[in-house]
């Protein structure tokens, strides 16, 4: 990133180099942020933020669970993130928009630590890479689980839940893989280390429920959609390890990874070991959006 990089900080307009936390932020010693990720897309009439609304609601909600009131109303940080596509000349891009308790005393509590909020937009292409949404990536179960229900609240997306993260993710790029899937305490399927999942077998498509201390992705969620608009059918289900390995098709879903076809999991090839039918057909769905091939009936676009 480059200084001249423009960044929205509690309601200004700074540089990269500017945009500062002090080490006394409270979010430093005990991961107390909320954070989204979305991306803005390049479509015939401009550059288009996916699904923002509904990232906002997610982050006003995570904060709510965190009983962490953001010091800006809504409508101010929704302009805030098309301000950041536009100051920064982006016709494409992904944006961090981040709220974290800040400076003050050292104490779990954090109440008298104030509120701080950020967005800023960079450019980002493929998650696991521009190959990996063609060709699929080889990826592996991994050691570590997701939270159990009632340890933190996996429905919110905070920064203190992605060190699980950070854990699947540097094992599975230790062993030579791309990425890792983590099941629940009950041994079901859960998700990759930052994005939801799906299984495809005999035509149907299943993922895992919510209760599989899964974050409820937005992709996921419009992925769903798309689905039941191609008259695929989809059904939200636990599921045990071994249908990783008899899978035809599986896929990752989020804002980072798009939709990323799975190769081959612990070494097992999945289906022909290429991108399957039914994802290249969701993909073309997805991507359509955005170049104007695919109507957006639902109001997805949010244009900056």
């Amino acid at each position: 990133m480059s200084n001249e990089n423009q960044i929205w900080f509690n309601g200004t307009m700074v540089s990269w180099s500017q945009a500062n936390v002090h080490v006394m932020t409270h979010a430093l010693h005990y991961g107390s942020s909320i954070f989204e990720g979305m991306r803005a897309y390049s479509t015939p009439n401009g550059p288009a933020i996916f699904r923002l609304g509904v990232h906002l609601r997610r982050l006003w909600e995570s904060c709510a669970i965190y009983r962490m009131e953001i010091p800006f109303p809504l409508a101010e940080y929704t302009q805030a993130c098309k301000d950041v596509v536009t100051v920064n000349n982006y016709a494409k891009c992904f944006l961090r928009p981040l709220v974290w308790r800040g400076e003050g005393p050292l104490g779990l509590d954090g109440h008298a630590n104030p509120i701080n909020a950020m967005v800023l937009a960079m450019q980002w292409d493929a998650y696991l890479g521009p190959d990996g949404l063609k060709n699929g990536v080889d990826v592996m179960v991994s050691s570590w689980s997701r939270p159990a229900a009632n340890t933190i609240p996996t429905m919110a997306k905070a920064g203190g839940n992605y060190l699980s993260s950070t854990l699947i993710k540097s094992e599975a790029l230790r062993n030579g893989y791309a990425e890792g899937i983590a099941m629940d305490i009950h041994g079901n399927i859960a998700e990759g280390s930052g994005m939801n999942l799906f299984v495809v077998r005999d035509g149907v498509i299943y993922t895992p429920p919510t209760t599989a201390s899964i974050l409820p992705g937005i992709t996921r969620d419009s992925i769903i959609t798309l689905a039941k608009e191609l008259k695929m059918p989809v059904i939200e289900t636990n599921m045990q390890r071994e249908m990783l390995y008899l899978a035809d098709e599986i896929f990752f879903t989020g804002t980072a990874a798009e939709i990323t076809p799975v190769r081959s999991v612990d070494k097992v090839i999945i289906g022909t070991g290429m991108r399957g039918e039914l994802t290249e057909a969701l993909q073309e769905r997805f991507f359509g959006l955005f170049d104007g091939s695919v109507a957006d009936n639902h109001g997805w676009l949010d244009y900056v």
